[in-house]
């Protein structure tokens, strides 16, 4: 499973023009999932967004979560990020998984999220989107449950 957590000051995502998700400061997550992910990747993905210190504490140092702030997340499918350019210039997804698993996975770690305490707001999946944001620092950390990087 891999994951993009982006800092925002507010977040938001449309559908055929109609706002269907909206948050205030939070994490902007971006979500992909492969056939060989299992509820371990789900937990490990869910723990790092949970905990992440990417929020500045009083000393202006990265030291505080999202779960520290109280902060909102949109979460949002993309399967792109499975995407392999290596060969030539159209992207290959053959390492994303299928669409249903994809969804019950993304399901399962929005629930967890919210299971948690958290605000949880999210995209619609395998439909074409519209995200905005504001990134906060910039702050953008990538994530992948095979520790890849």
């Amino acid at each position: 499973m891999r994951a993009i957590v982006q800092k925002v000051k507010k977040a938001s995502v449309k559908v055929s023009d109609k706002l269907i998700s909206e948050i205030g400061e939070g994490l902007l997550v971006f979500v992909a999932v492969t056939d060989s992910d299992t509820k371990k990747d789900i937990d490990y993905i869910k723990k790092k967004i949970e905990k992440l210190r990417i929020f500045e504490d009083d000393q202006g140092k990265m030291n505080l979560s999202v779960e520290d702030e109280g902060g909102e997340l949109l979460i949002v499918s993309q399967f792109t990020l499975y995407g392999d350019a290596r060969k030539g210039n159209r992207p290959s997804f053959i390492n994303s998984s299928s669409a249903d698993k994809a969804e019950e996975y993304y399901e399962i770690l929005i629930n967890e999220l919210k299971d948690d305490g958290f605000s949880v707001k999210s995209g619609k999946f395998q439909t074409h989107m519209e995200v905005s944001l504001i990134n906060d620092g910039p702050v953008t950390i990538q994530l992948d449950s095979e520790r890849l990087y």
